[in-house]
């Protein structure tokens, strides 16, 4: 026992010993760990700023813990940018040229970022921002620029989306004027365009504008009929604008705010008063996964920082330096340092401190380790694409009260979905429910009914609508003018059709009508030249009947067309038939009447057939009687007058069905015949527009309109076409005719042909062919979100009150039936009689198999009554068979007669 006492009292020393130096070991080994120099360029009072450096410097600690056999150390020194530009172009200096940084992490801002990035540039030092967001920063196109976050460019598609999914066709961007807010515009403007939106007006807002600068902006915007708002720039200034906007009565019904990720991903450190302030506004907010490392980050930051919530920015701050400390890990055995350039000392009175800025040997390597490191980080997959981050999820807020609702998301491959387990597959359905995307919505004034987009403030001037003034076709337009009292009244069924829509829209709209026409009241110009004075802004409008044409949509938009399409040729009728003395063959087409004659033969054939069968006269009469007797019976049966009764049952059978037919082809025939002889006596002078052509007689077209030159593209000789105004100077024209100085012919809409026509029914036609064209339609400058409203209540008039106002002014005129024509008389073809044609081959068929097997029945029977003759003859006598043979034959003939005759 003492032994054992005395040997380890003796070793114990010995395990010290070891000990001790397992530490110095362990020490030496984390001594000689690769110092590794990196910058981090932040604001330190603010406190996004600070925030983000705890999360990186959290990064490091974190990374080393889990990997203390790494051969590098990342140290970091931190640089002050006083929230300037010239403060972090100062900071950012110093690190390189003093420190020998070989990265920097930062800036904090877009606008601090230009200088570090071109700085970075020269001395091939990479630039890690978590937070610069522009994408005008691309446009420096410098290669060491890292950027560990997305670009405000990756969320305009989720921004247009929202707009196109409520139909809103206007927005005004409201950003903050700096790098950051104008650096979306671009991408802005280009998604808007792909879904037809319109940018009316872009506010610009100072970072430095004063509470009444802002106040004097939202005023301006009240004034404009746009209510969609889309809000890019920093929480600050987001949180004095929507605070205005509230005391000024902008964010009450029928507004609609949307803000990008600058102000939705700091939701948390705007406070409850600003949350209270923006009640009703939609956001698009960055979306991160729910991984584990969030989860665990983010409970760690809550217990560290006293409750403090972990924002987007702090995530990709964290993540950005464990990206680098992975690369800078790669290229350990890479040589470190600066390669510093030879200082000037002659000319010190005019350098400056970029002259003898060195180059750091490690930044290519560096630079291409951080574009292929790869890990699952915080904030999501870290994996660069062109120097950034990809976005693919954005998640979609309702801004309330007590903070913000998740109300559907935007995913790259599909869109607007409401939950995120939605995929390519299942858009089928999605498409055609665009509507319903997303979640239910608390928009600004506490309402659930989704805003128009589009109002009409108070304070507006009425809109300027032009109407043609017209000397003829009133029944559209008609412009009357109070010589006592100079008031305007504009009628008409144009005018009756616009009203009636614009009762109908969702929002009301004043306007007034403003004729087009000169102080002296007469006509101004062409239905072009008012088109062209509201693409000019002289008016707000233009309704009347203006026809929709694609020379005319280039500087105007249309509505859809309220009034039938098409342009058509009107000539004169004229009296009596052509070819009058052969009519009587104009009722029947030529293969009705050859399938008639080929059956009065098939009827004659069958007659011969069962009268030679029945009647003996007649198997006895020369062959010319028979023939001639035959289709004399035949054809008599037109009339029903036969010379005698047939001997056969079967011609008799055939002659009924036969007389059946005829019956009703002959009724047919004397109908069709009566029908030609009196209404297709009317005509018209010209059957076809080459024919005109070829005569080379007037055209008439509507003053103003564009059939002018729709006649000249068609080759009309433009000396030929002369203009009317009313249908009672057309119809002027057309007594008068070519010869006379008038017209034969007139090329105009079918609106103002058929009114034409109602008032001369009997003496004009309309005919062929008939020419597209896309009908009258109310015009508006480009880009008005009234077109497609209006579009929609037209739809919705066409269908149930347009005939009642059509009744009101053009069936006041007397009622005519259609005077369209065609080439061809209307004649009965053999397709309407093949059914009867049909019958009566059937029953001649089954009438012949039925004389066939009565026929052959006979044969059968006189066979075996001569069979029975013949035996009974062979056991008599010879006297008595003689005897009986003779009474035998002798009976035959009159038996045979007998029996033909039942028959």
């Amino acid at each position: 026992m003492s032994f054992l006492h005395h040997l380890v009292s003796r070793s114990l020393p010995l395990w010290l010993l070891f000990f001790l130096i397992f530490l110095v070991l362990l020490g030496k080994s984390r001594k000689e760990a690769l110092q590794v120099q990196v910058g981090i360029v932040l604001g330190t009072n603010g406190t996004v700023a600070d925030m983000s450096f705890r999360a990186a410097n959290m990064s490091l600690s974190d990374f080393y813990n889990t990997h203390n056999d790494f051969k590098t150390r990342i140290v970091l020194n931190i640089r002050d940018s006083q929230q300037t530009v010239v403060g972090a172009a100062a900071s950012a200096l110093y690190l390189i040229k003093k420190k020998e940084v070989v990265a920097i992490i930062g800036p904090g801002t877009s606008m601090q970022a230009p200088f570090l990035i071109n700085l970075g540039n020269q001395s091939k030092v990479p630039i890690i921002s978590f937070s610069a967001t522009s994408p005008l920063l691309d446009s420096l196109r410098s290669p060491y620029f890292i950027r560990a976050t997305h670009d405000d460019s990756s969320q305009v598609h989720a921004i247009s989306a929202i707009i196109e999914s409520f139909r809103w066709r206007e927005v005004v961007p409201i950003y903050a004027d700096n790098e950051f807010g104008e650096g979306i515009l671009p991408y802005l403007v280009d998604a808007f365009q792909e879904i037809n939106v319109r940018i009316r007006y872009r506010s610009a807002i100072s970072v430095h504008s004063s509470d009444d600068g802002i106040k004097k902006e939202l005023y301006k915007l009240m004034t404009m009929p746009t209510r969609v708002f889309m809000v890019h720039m920093s929480p600050d200034l987001g949180s004095r604008l929507f605070l205005i906007a509230k005391e000024i009565g902008m964010m009450s019904k029928g507004y609609v705010w949307i803000v990008t990720n600058g102000i939705a991903d700091l939701m948390s450190l705007m406070g409850e008063t600003s949350l209270k302030d923006m009640h009703g506004v939609l956001g698009v907010k960055t979306y991160f996964s729910r991984s584990k490392e969030l989860i665990y980050l983010e409970a760690r930051w809550r217990k560290s920082f006293r409750g403090e919530e972990l924002n987007n920015f702090e995530c990709w701050a964290y993540d950005a330096a464990t990206a680098l400390a992975l690369s800078v890990e790669k290229i350990s055995n890479v040589y470190m340092s600066f390669n510093k350039a030879q200082e000037n000392t002659s000319r010190d009175d005019i350098g400056t401190d970029l002259d003898n800025l060195g180059v750091v040997l490690s930044g290519p390597k560096l630079l291409q380790a951080l574009t292929t490191v790869s890990f699952n980080g915080v904030a999501g997959r870290f994996q660069l694409k062109n120097g950034k981050l990809v976005a693919k999820t954005f998640k979609i807020i309702n801004i309330e009260v007590r903070g913000e609702r998740t109300i559907g998301f935007w995913k790259s491959e599909v869109g607007l979905v409401k939950n995120l387990g939605v995929n390519q597959t299942s858009m089928n359905t999605l498409i055609s429910h665009s509507s319903h995307r997303l979640r239910s919505i608390k928009w600004p004034g506490d309402t659930d009914s989704v805003p128009k987009g589009w109002e009409f403030p108070t304070n507006a001037n009425k809109l300027r609508i032009a109407v043609p003034k017209k000397d003829g076709f009133n029944n559209f337009v008609k412009v009357t003018k109070d010589e006592n009292t100079n008031v305007v009244t504009v009628t008409g069924f144009c005018i009756d059709v616009f009203d009636l829509v614009m009762k109908q829209m969702p929002y009301a709209v004043s306007y007034e009508y403003i004729p087009f026409d000169t102080p002296d009241g007469k006509r101004r110009g062409t239905y072009n030249d008012m088109v062209h004075s509201v693409f000019l802004g002289e008016f707000d409008g233009a309704v009347g009947d203006t026809t929709i044409l694609a020379d005319r949509s280039h500087y105007v938009d249309f509505t859809l067309p309220y009034s039938e399409t098409g342009v058509v040729f009107v000539v004169p009728v004229r009296y009596g038939n052509e070819n009058k003395e052969w009519v009587f063959l104009k009722p029947l087409t030529k293969e009705l009447w050859l399938l008639s004659a080929g059956s009065l033969l098939f009827i004659g054939i069958m007659v011969w057939i069962f009268e030679y069968q029945a009647d003996e006269d007649f198997r006895n009469q020369k062959i010319v009687d028979k023939i001639s007797n035959v289709f004399y019976f035949s054809f008599s049966t037109l009339y029903f007058a036969h010379r005698k009764p047939s001997e056969s049952f079967f011609t008799r059978v055939l002659v009924v069905v036969w007389c059946f037919v005829l019956l009703i082809l002959t009724q047919s025939y004397t109908a069709t015949l009566t029908s030609m002889m009196t209404v297709q006596e009317l005509r018209p002078t010209v059957r076809h527009m080459d024919d005109l052509k070829k005569s080379e007689v007037n055209i008439g077209f509507h003053a103003g309109s564009f059939t002018f030159e729709r006649l000249k593209q068609m080759g009309f000789n433009e000396s030929r076409l002369k203009t009317y105004n009313s249908p009672q100077e057309m119809h002027e024209l057309f007594r008068n005719k070519s010869s006379n100085g008038g017209i034969d012919a007139a090329f105009d809409e079918i609106a103002y042909i058929k009114l034409f026509i109602a008032k001369y029914c009997s003496e004009y036609s309309i005919i062929e062919p008939t020419f597209k064209a896309n009908g009258f339609g109310f015009a508006f400058p480009l880009g008005s979100p009234l077109v497609p409203d209006i579009s929609r209540q037209i739809l919705d008039l066409t269908e149930r009150e347009m005939k009642a106002i059509e009744k009101k002014w053009f069936l006041e005129e007397k009622h005519c039936v259609d005077s369209t024509t065609s080439d061809s008389p209307i004649q009965l073809n053999h397709h309407s009689f093949e059914g009867l044609f049909l019958i009566i081959f059937v029953v001649s068929m089954l009438l012949l198999l039925l004389m066939l097997a009565r026929k052959s029945y006979k044969e059968r029977h006189r066979n075996e009554l001569d069979e029975g003759e013949s035996s009974f003859s062979q056991e008599q006598t010879q006297p008595k068979m003689t005897k009986a043979t003779t009474i035998g034959r002798a009976a035959t003939p009159s038996r045979l007669k007998s029996t033909e005759k039942l028959g």
